[in-house]
């Protein structure tokens, strides 16, 4: 993780998009258009999804069975999705840099605490 994100750090440097810090108003001109821009992405992820089981549907309606058809839409949009997360990653990784917070640390940091808790759905864990 850490070499992905020294390397966004630099490629958005070098490409002019990292998170302005000239001033309180640029900066946070900056912030709110890459947390729309990363909402945007979010919301292509959940598109990709929507095709996925659209065509589980489809292919169920025309005879396939439904894991079989879940399987195949899967694979078809596999491709999309995984550059739908790309581009999420891209524009969380700018929000990590430019906090300073190292994605590495704070991500098992939070995994541990998140193991912790009493009130949680152990079934939805990451693993």
């Amino acid at each position: 993780m850490k070499d992905i994100q020294t390397f966004a750090k630099q490629y958005q440097k070098d490409m002019g998009w990292d998170i302005t810090e000239e001033s309180y108003t640029k900066s946070r001109e900056s912030l709110l258009n890459n947390y729309m821009l990363l909402t945007t992405e979010v919301a292509e992820v959940a598109e990709e999804l929507r095709k996925a089981f659209n065509l589980t549907a489809s292919y169920v309606e025309n005879g396939m069975e439904e894991e079989q058809a879940f399987e195949l839409a899967k694979k078809q949009i596999k491709e999309d999705i995984g550059k739908e997360l790309s581009d999420c990653l891209a524009y969380m990784l700018k929000f990590y840099n430019y906090f300073g917070i190292d994605l590495e640390e704070n991500f098992y940091a939070k995994m541990a605490e998140v193991k912790k808790r009493k009130n949680k759905d152990s079934v939805n864990l990451p693993k």
